[in-house]
């Protein structure tokens, strides 16, 4: 087999790692010294693999609409109004508070809380199942009492949502 097209990442590592990013692009990280010759050897290692993980890439990619601006305002204005209303019930329900919503455009994660209280939804959440915001909103709440993803944060989230790995498997 050949060696796949790759980008490679030379840094202060000790190990060598490959990855496949949202674009199904294959991204190599590697020590500053290592031979081109044994990164080449690790990636024909590794061929079924990497065309395993860039087709599922690729597959999740092609599910994914492209939106037009105005598509993106609209889903934007949505998320605000939606998840507003379901982080205060929420954090009501559940005795917590919070500072501020806001709305991203983040690709990659579809929540995040800081250490103020500050809770931050991505639109594209909009874009999937009802199910899926509540276990967002439930999640991100739950980081207002346990800021990590401890024994302790996962019973709080089940206490709320029963069927919370369901609606986190909708998100896969």
């Amino acid at each position: 087999m050949s060696i796949p097209e790759y980008e490679l990442r030379r840094s202060m590592r000790r190990t060598l790692s490959i990855e496949i990013n949202r674009e199904a692009k294959l991204i190599v990280h590697a020590p500053l010294q290592m031979p081109v010759g044994q990164i080449e050897a690790f990636l024909a290692a590794h061929t079924a693999w990497i065309a395993e993980k860039q087709e599922k890439a690729k597959a999740k990619l092609a599910r994914m609409p492209a939106l037009s601006e105005d598509e993106i305002v609209a889903l934007k204005e949505k998320a605000l109004a939606v998840l507003s209303e379901k982080t205060a019930y929420y954090a009501a329900k559940m005795g917590v508070t919070y500072t501020h919503i806001g709305i991203t455009s983040a690709k990659g994660r579809f929540g995040s809380c800081s250490a103020k209280g500050s809770i931050n939804y991505s639109f594209r959440l909009m874009l999937y199942p009802e199910e899926t915001w509540d276990y967002i909103v439930v999640h991100e709440l739950c980081h207002l009492r346990h800021f990590d993803h401890s024994p302790a944060f996962w019973q709080m989230v089940e206490t709320y949502l029963p069927d919370y790995k369901k609606r986190a498997a909708l998100l896969k």
